[in-house]
């Protein structure tokens, strides 16, 4: 086949789309596909040779896309690579405009799509320029000040350059980038990732936010699909590396989520080759601590876990990819993961973890099915393939279907709905059917009988659709498949339920699943005939008698829901007439079913049937609104299964009916017409919708009927005419597949030939589908145009005088030859050629062929008959006039004559939106049963001939780039000029008729923009205020179209934008309308939103031009177009230059139009602010703002509107950015600075090399030589883990900008700027503005007046100074909140504005800045505090720690002396802790200082400085991290500093008596006693271990465990909030350590620690150890389960505990076992069993008779005890399987029952066991009896209680 098509193409196509062979006009489609090509090739090569980027280059790459969907791949592999190269080219143009960049990187992605196509050998791709624009665009460091506007995320379509109407679904350009990278990565070269570990290796610093774009590059960059020869290039670069940072970080950094996707991608690329084996405990480990269930009994979140988990669908990929091999480890965990979590899925928990675990359930089969297919049906490719060693083994696969069947099944009934679990069955019902599908049924035949349990019947049927294609098709795996499959369908019967409509739809849905796979044909006579059947073949034949049976019995069913929803039965009068929503989708399921049944029907059957049906519709007489329409549509259903027999019984009945009551005359002037005369009408019409070649036979009485029923007066009457009209019409003219049955040819062979059971599940068969056709034959054309001629031409001609004002006609009469002119439209569509007319010239110029291509759609247009199109066209138009002038109220034909002209316009048989529904309906059922296992197209065949039938509406559908033609002209005016007419639902209607064609003929925006603009026009007085609007919304678009005031072109902004403002001076224009205001509102918000900044530079550059050229002169089909010449390429040159200069101007001339405006005195508010809001979004980083703009912007600093001073603050932050005078830089080598090699070998953290970075107060440029001298390296990451390749710094000062310019050496903008802020009047009142409060209590620290601020010092040095200080003076003694808010913002824009000022001016601004920062920390107040901590954080931000020595020694001072109160001194210290924290790693000398400062004050009294201290301390051990290849810190470490701690906590942790909380007496003075002082020091280390908890990398285990005896004795143990602090805040501590991640080397220590505690004297201690355990258990599992003596001790703790002398200690004891058994941590084996037995045996003492007033004994005896540990392990076990019945259980509960009548505590124990059995089995009791024998059964029902119970 291949050959024969290369022959006829001349060249083998790289893939195409298969479906294009089978169309009915198959033949021609090659000979169209290379005529495109050729001209995508030849246009696209020169459009790129002469540099015309727009529209030439956009025009035909959109050209190539729509190619591409319509033949797939269908070029050579020469092409393909060109084309990639071509694009890849112009995607990483630097200054190419966003927009395009989307547009092209979405077609590049298209072409690399498919990857097996194109090998590394074929392709390879640069990866630096891609990062370079990511980088650009993902850290753009000018968008944030407003100078690049970049389409947001998920914000509506943006019509990119006029003509692109993306048909592909819009994403941000993140996601955009995101993809092309991914595409691209296979083909980076072998050297690429030692250069990509080069490049962003110096950034890995993990206290810095580097870290996190780091280690995003590596992830989305890194590629992971070399070849195994390469591996040393590869992943063996960094794997080491990167896994060990990934072990050695515990508490979720935001980055770990990369690097578990990098894993992920990585383990599946190259599955055999990476031994993951020894990370294996401590992925499972993670991955479920990462699903953040919750365990135990008092849990904190830390709210870190659940924002920074790890994404399921790598930790799916990841799982599947570890799956198999050699070590067999991965299945055993997964097994342990999903026997730990399965309970989880019982439908009684709910939760929000919920959903992540629903995911699992249903990714995971998916996944491990796509590796199979993989492994063994995937064609090989250019991809290593898996060795055989590691590919899953059938046994393999069987351990992973059986660990998952128990959570599925619990799944099935889950409160988010079955649908997860239906597909997770369906995967694995593909790999082991015989394990999948009888529990399934075993859970569905149950729910079939029951009534009362609704939602377990939908439940169990969505699960079996899932399963039903490997059912039906048994296979050597599951033989007896089939034999269900009748009961199944006779059991759903009862479903078909008027009354519960989910019941009705699920069970139509199941039915036409099963049907849809299996004939229904009765072959039982072959029992008798045939001897060499199977059993299961023959029970297959017997049974398919029944299917007859089956097919009635549907059909009563459905007559029977039919007979309950008539409209009498189910309205009141007063109601609508319509369908309601629910009604139409069971109408919908109804029809489907039935049609479904039908089609799959032997001819026996059938004849039944059809004779069933008919009866039911003649014999009574239906209302047409619901009932009807049912029924009509059963008939339509069987008739289009057979015609002939069908229509044969129906048109004869229905055209008699009709005549007969039609003979006299008066019926047909009646407004209400007879039911009956309705009623056959409307089926008559449903049941012509069938072939045409069917109904030529009936076309007389047909036509008759036509005749007679069109002009009915009544309403009903004639629409349902038309419709009778529009499907004769339709079925006559149009292509379709007849039959969708699932074999070829149908069922109608004898049995004896041909045996139906063999064909049942069986799928089509792509290469013999064997599609009937029909296509339109000539007596069928004829037929057409004789209906045409009849009918149309006298409507047409009446409508014609009438609008010529000949002839009178009512309004109804009107409206009734429209509607019979538009359904012959919808009818003959595809028979009219389209409309004729001149195209339109010089809308835009281009030197290229801008022409449309038109595609063969099986029609050949008859030249020699009139068009009709035209026809209609014509009159419509004079029509329409006509109505505008004379009766513009009459709305219902102007409706009508609105959808004519859409359908005049766009309609060739078949309408978008239909389209669109069939093809989403297409992919669910697909979805629905889809075999992914095997690929390649298995489905069944109704599914692939309606994909052809799709492939066929696509081809008529695709409309992109049509030329536009003055016809079009007329027309689209014609619908301005309705939507600016009176009426809003007239103008709504035919606005989003306009928006449709806007998007459908190119470059027509540019014609009409101007029309529109005219209705805003101030001079035009005549506009009415209906007609503004209209305009104001044809502007705005809707949601999915083109937005004319927003089109990315500047010729269009510029007459747009000024229009808008300008319209606030029309007449027509009044703010007291609200819905005038909110128009202009959504229309600056939609400007806003879409907008992006739009291109001034359209070079292209000349490496393009080479491919372009290579792309023309290579391969088949040669482009006709010649290469151009050396003339054209110049001439292309000098348009480039030409269209950029004018860009440029128009760029200028909009701005100022705009400030033209805004001079206007007349302008009304709203709209200056609408075009100060345009003017900001026209500032830009390759061109400065006019100095006009920057003058209004400066003086509107000081505008008395507050949205106004907003937007001029953010644009002269912005204006600054633009004049900033670039600073030279360097290279240097850190190596030679410091004289110190770099180490060999990656070596992180305080290294020799990297000292001279720190802070160092000896050796600080104090004087102006030495801070000449000092190289200031400000960002703060440099030097940590590695040096960059080349580290760039700033040049010397001599060789800077000249600072303090005079006024004369400034351009113009810095001299505006320069004069107003150097004038004290314009200073103070913008100070004044400043200082006000915004809104009370909601302000916060502005990052732009920082900008603002930072760009004024950095721009003019400290010019401005003087004029400032007095007010920063002013301000900072005024303890207001907005005045010291104002002077934080001036203060840190000054820090950090003196980046590349002289020392001498540097020194002078500290001497001034010193005091007034201790002025405004001793002002410090709550409300301003968090302001100061963000002045100062933001100062110091990437800033060299010795620049800014002045700033921290004083902060250092003494920040906690008392003075002022505690308050001040927690907000100096929060102060101190703002810049110390943006130095990180950098200034371990002031971290020292800090700390010793802090120590001895760690005893404070007041709580709010406790937290602010502890929160210090978790910054100022931030530095201490183990992490891989990193040395020890030189800042403070933990160890030391718990050493300490701990010999002053002595006294609490030698005494035995009760911790108290220390309360504050008046009177104290002087020393208190140690121990006093030890629990004020207690609760700041309290507050220091829970801020760390969520802050740190690594929590530091050895030293926590020295101080968990101490929080175990403090903890308390009831949940009360009464307890002072001291105890909360210890609780909240373990809970959070209890959460923490172990390594197997720490366990043994933390189980020592707690065994020790266990002995304590205290119960709480005894207690608390227990819930402690069970979190820290669960949240390490994987980690404790390698290592059987850990699992051993543990055991033996809780058994020990069991025996304690505490009653609350035991019970808990019980729980944490019954936890551990449930999650199979411990298994109930049977030395356990014995154990407890043997407790439960010991005897208690005979109670003594007592002395009456004696003192009762209140300890209980060690007998008592041991009896009541015994009878606890007992009960233990039976409350760890809730939903279940193991074997052991019977015996144990017979057990129990023995101590029911034992004393108190056991007898509680034993009911309380028994009462939650009884809860948790109540629900399946009835399976769960099965495992108890009867004399068991009989002492449980005495036990229980209320016998009735269980009855």
């Amino acid at each position: 086949m291949k050959k024969a098509q290369s022959d006829t193409l001349g060249f083998v196509p790289q893939k195409d789309i298969v479906y294009n062979k089978l169309l009915p006009y198959a033949d021609r489609l090659d000979g169209e596909s290379n005529d495109i090509l050729s001209k995508i090739k030849g246009n696209l090569g020169r459009a790129v040779q002469l540099r015309e980027i727009w529209p030439g280059v956009l025009f035909w790459t959109r050209k190539l896309s729509t190619y591409m969907r319509l033949y797939g791949r269908k070029f050579s592999k020469e092409d393909h690579v060109l084309f990639i190269k071509l694009l890849y080219e112009l995607v990483t143009i630097p200054k190419l405009e966003i927009s395009m960049m989307q547009g092209l990187a979405r077609l590049l992605i298209n072409l690399l799509k498919k990857r097996e196509l194109l090998s590394r050998e074929d392709l390879e791709l640069p990866w630096r320029p891609l990062y370079e624009l990511h980088d650009r665009i993902l850290f753009s460091k000018t968008e944030h000040l407003g100078l690049n506007w970049f389409p947001n995320s998920p914000r509506p379509r943006s019509s990119s350059k006029l003509i692109m109407i993306k048909l592909v679904q819009r994403c941000s350009v993140e996601s955009v980038l995101k993809m092309l990278v991914k595409s691209c990565r296979p083909y980076f070269s072998e050297s690429a990732t030692q250069e990509m570990l080069d490049e962003w290796r110096p950034l890995l610093c993990p206290f810095d936010v580097t870290m996190q774009r780091a280690i995003s590059y590596l992830e989305l960059f890194l590629p992971t699909t070399l070849p195994p020869e390469l591996h040393n290039k590869g992943f063996k670069l960094w794997f080491d590396e990167l896994i060990n940072l990934w072990v050695s970080v515990q508490n979720l950094p935001s980055w770990e989520v990369h690097l578990v996707s990098l894993f992920a991608r990585l383990a599946n690329d190259n599955i055999g080759y990476i031994d993951w084996d020894p990370y294996i405990p401590k992925i499972f480990t993670r991955i479920l601590r990462s699903l953040n269930l919750p365990v135990g009994t008092s849990q904190m979140m830390v709210p870190r876990y659940v924002t920074n988990a790890y994404d399921i669908s790598h930790v799916v990929l990841w799982v599947s990819s570890l799956l198999g091999g050699p070590s067999k480890q991965t299945q055993a965990q997964l097994s342990g993961l999903f026997n730990s979590i399965t309970s989880f899925f019982h439908p009684s928990n709910h939760g929000r973890w919920l959903m992540k675990l629903m995911k699992l359930l249903q990714r995971l089969p998916a996944s491990v099915v796509r590796r199979l297919h993989r492994e063994r049906y995937r064609k090989p490719t250019w991809l290593t393939p898996i060795p055989d060693s590691h590919k899953l083994t059938e046994e393999d696969i069987t351990d992973f279907v059986e660990s998952m069947m128990q959570p599925v099944l619990l799944a099935m009934f889950s409160k988010t709905g079955s649908l997860d679990a239906a597909q997770a069955l369906q995967n694995l019902a593909l790999m082991r059917p015989e394990l999948v599908i009888p529990p399934v049924l075993e859970k569905t035949y149950p729910a079939l009988e029951t009534l009362t349990e609704p939602h377990q019947l939908t439940a169990t049927l969505s699960c079996m659709i899932g399963v039903a294609r490997s059912l039906v098709s048994g296979g050597q795996r599951f033989p007896e498949g089939p034999t269900h499959m009748l009961p199944l369908l006779m059991r759903a019967l009862p479903g078909v339920d008027p009354n519960d409509f989910s019941k009705c739809m699920i069970t139509f849905q199941f039915i036409a699943t099963f049907v849809t796979l299996v004939p229904l044909v009765d072959c039982s006579s072959v029992l008798h005939e045939r001897t060499d059947l199977t059993e299961v073949e023959r029970e297959m034949c017997s049974a398919s008698a029944e299917f007859e049976d089956f097919v009635l019995q549907f059909m009563d069913r459905c007559f029977a829901l039919i007979d309950s929803s008539t409209l009498e039965q189910t309205r009141e009068e007063t109601e609508t007439e319509k369908m309601t929503h629910l009604e139409s989708l069971v109408e919908l399921g109804l029809s489907s079913t039935f049609s479904t049944i039908l089609t799959q029907c032997s001819l026996d059957i059938f004849k039944v049937a059809l004779v069933k049906v008919f009866n039911f519709a003649t014999t009574n007489i239906f209302e047409t609104r619901v009932a009807g329409r049912m029924v009509a549509d059963m008939c339509r259903a069987a008739s289009k299964c057979q015609p002939a027999e069908s229509l044969k019984i129906f048109v004869p009945h229905c055209c008699n009916a009709i005549n007969q009551i039609a003979v006299n005359e008066e019926v047909l002037n009646e407004e209400e017409l007879d039911k009956e005369l309705l009623w056959n009408l409307q089926l008559l019409s449903e049941v012509t919708r069938v072939d045409g070649d069917k109904i030529l036979p009936y076309r007389s009485e047909l036509v008759q009927i036509l005749q007679l029923t069109l002009r009915l007066k009544c309403k009903q009457g004639y629409t349902l005419a038309c419709n009778l009209l529009h499907h004769i019409l339709r079925s006559s003219a149009l292509i379709y597949p007849t039959e969708y049955c699932s074999v070829p040819g149908g069922f109608h062979q004898p049995i004896s030939d041909y045996l139906p059971i063999k064909d049942w599940g069986r799928p089509g068969d792509l290469w013999n589908l064997d599609i009937r056709w029909h296509v339109p034959s000539v007596e069928e054309t004829s037929l057409a145009f004789y209906l045409l001629d009849l009918i149309l031409q006298p409507e047409l001609q009446h409508l014609q005088r009438f609008a010529q004002g000949e002839q009178d006609m009512s309004r109804d009469d009107v409206l009734q030859s429209l509607t019979i002119v538009q359904h012959c439209l919808l009818g003959a569509g595809s028979l009219m050629p389209p409309l004729k007319g001149e195209p339109i010239p010089e809308l835009v110029h281009s030197m290229v062929n801008l022409d449309e291509t038109t595609l063969y759609t099986g029609m050949e247009y008859d030249k020699s008959r009139e068009n009709y199109r035209d026809a209609i066209c014509s009159v419509m138009r004079q029509l329409l006039h006509y109505i505008l002038e004379h009766s513009e109220d009459d709305t219902k034909s102007l409706f009508s004559i609105i959808k004519i002209i859409s359908d005049l316009l766009h309609f060739k048989g078949s309408h978008k939106h239909e389209f669109d529904s069939r093809w989403k309906s297409f992919n669910l059922v697909k979805k629905s049963m889809e075999n992914r296992l095997h690929g390649r197209k298995q489905h069944i065949r109704a599914l692939l001939i309606d994909r052809v039938m799709l492939q066929h509406e696509l081809r008529k559908l695709t409309v992109e780039g049509c030329q536009y033609r003055s016809i079009h002209q007329e027309l689209m005016r014609d619908l301005l000029r309705l939507s600016t007419s009176t009426y809003s639902q007239v103008r709504s209607r035919a606005q989003n008729v306009l928006f449709t064609a806007l998007g459908t003929y190119n470059f027509c925006c540019r014609d009409l923009i101007p029309h529109v603009l005219e209705f805003l026009n101030p001079d035009n007085s005549s506009v009415k205020q209906q007609q503004f609007k209209g305009a104001l919304y044809c502007l705005l678009g809707n949601h999915s179209g083109v937005c004319l005031a927003n089109l990315h072109d500047w010729e269009c902004i510029a007459l747009t934008w000024p229009a808008i403002v300008r319209s606030g001076l029309s007449s027509a224009m009044s703010l007291e309308k609200p819905s005038i205001v909110r128009l202009f509102d959504d229309l600056a918000d939609k400007i806003h939103r879409q907008y992006e900044t739009i291109g001034i530079d359209f070079s292209i550059p000349g490496d393009c031009c080479a491919v372009a050229k290579q792309l023309m002169i290579t391969g088949n089909p040669f482009p006709e177009d010649p290469v151009p010449s050396e003339e054209e390429t110049g001439e292309g040159l000098k348009r480039q230059e030409l269209k950029n200069s004018e860009s440029v101007e128009k760029y200028k001339q909009l701005i100022g139009d705009l400030l033209d405006c805004l001079s206007n005195r007349n302008m009304p508010w709203k709209f200056e602010h609408i075009a100060i809001g345009f003017l900001s979004l026209l500032l830009r980083d390759d061109h400065q703002l006019p100095p006009p703009a920057v003058m209004f912007f400066v003086k509107s600093l000081n505008h008395d509107s507050l949205y106004v001073r907003k937007v001029a603050i953010s644009a002269v932050a912005g204006i600054m950015k633009q004049i900033k005078r670039p600073h030279k830089k360097v290279p240097i080598s850190p190596s030679e600075l410091c004289g110190v090699k770099e180490p060999l070998g990656i070596v992180a953290g305080d290294r020799p090399d990297n000292q001279w970075l720190q802070y160092n107060s000896s050796s600080l440029p104090r004087t102006q030589q030495d801070w000449d001298h000092c190289v200031f390296v400000e960002k703060t990451h440099w030097g940590y883990y590695c040096w960059p390749r080349k580290l760039m710094m700033y040049a010397p000062h001599e060789e800077q900008p000249k600072q303090n310019l005079a006024r004369d050496e400034m351009t113009e903008r810095e001299q505006i700027i320069f004069d107003h802020f150097s004038d004290p009047v314009f200073i103070n009142q913008f100070i004044e503005f400043l200082s006000l409060e915004d809104r009370k209590g909601k302000d916060k620290f502005s990052p732009r007046r920082f900008c603002l601020f930072k760009g004024l010092f950095r721009n003019f040095s400290d010019a401005f100074l003087p004029v400032l200080q007095p007010h920063m003076e002013r301000l900072v003694a005024d303890s207001h909140e907005s005045k010291q808010r104002c002077v934080a913002e001036i203060i840190s824009g000054l820090i950090r504005g003196c980046k590349h000022w002289s020392y001498s001016k540097v020194e002078s601004l500290w001497e001034l800045l010193c005091p007034l920062l201790r002025t405004a920390l001793s002002n410090i107040t709550i409300e301003t505090y968090a302001d100061w901590g963000t002045c100062i954080a933001t100062a110091c931000e990437s800033r060299d720690p010795r620049k800014l020595y002045w700033l921290f020694e004083m902060l250092m001072e003494s920040p906690v002396n008392g003075e002022g109160g505690s308050f001040v001194d927690a907000c100096r210290l929060y102060v101190l802790q703002g810049g110390l924290a943006q130095q990180e790693w950098r200034v371990p000398e002031l971290l020292h200082r800090l700390l010793q400062y802090l120590e001895p004050k760690l005893t404070q009294v007041y709580k709010n400085v406790r937290e602010r201290i502890g929160s210090v301390l978790t910054y100022i051990f931030m530095i201490d991290v183990s992490l891989p290849y990193t040395q020890p810190t030189t800042s403070p470490r933990i160890s030391d500093f718990t050493e300490r701690i701990l010999l002053q906590l002595k006294p609490l942790t030698e005494g035995d008596e009760e911790i108290q909380n220390h309360v504050i007496e008046e009177n104290e003075v002087g020393e208190q006693d140690e121990r006093t002082q030890a629990i004020k020091l207690l609760k700041t280390v309290l507050k220091w271990l829970i801020a760390s908890a969520g802050r740190s990398f690594s929590t530091a285990v050895p030293e926590q465990l020295r101080l968990l005896p101490l929080l175990f004795k403090i903890a308390p143990v009831e949940n009360d909030d009464s307890y002072d602090e001291l105890k909360r805040d210890a609780k909240t501590c373990l809970s959070l350590m209890s959460q923490g991640l172990l390594y197997m080397e720490q366990i043994p220590m933390v189980l020592s620690t707690l065994q020790e505690i266990a002995g304590s004297s205290s119960w709480h201690a005894r207690y608390t150890v227990l819930t402690y355990l069970q979190i820290m258990v669960f949240y390490n599992l994987f980690t404790f389960m390698s290592d059987q003596k850990a699992v051993n001790d543990v055991r033996a703790l809780v058994i020990r505990l069991l025996e304690d002398e505490q009653l609350e200690v035991r019970e808990m004891a019980a729980t944490t076992l019954s936890g551990f058994l449930q999650c199979n941590f411990l298994s109930m084996d049977s030395p356990m069993q014995a154990h407890f037995e043997a407790l439960c045996k010991t005897s208690l003492p005979k109670k003594r008779k007592r002395e009456l007033g004696s003192i009762v004994d209140t300890i209980p005896s060690a007998d008592l005890v041991r009896r009541h540990a015994g009878v606890l392990g007992l009960s233990a076990c039976i409350l760890s399987s809730p939903y279940d019945v193991p074997t052991w259980m019977p015996q144990l509960l017979m057990d129990l029952s023995a101590h029911l009548n034992d004393t108190q505590p056991i007898e509680m124990t034993v009911k309380k066991t028994l009462s939650n059995f009884r809860r948790t089995h109540h629900d399946n009791w009835q399976q769960h009896k099965q495992q108890f024998t009867d004399d068991q059964l009989l002492v449980l029902t005495d036990l229980l209680v209320s016998p009735c119970y269980y009855a």
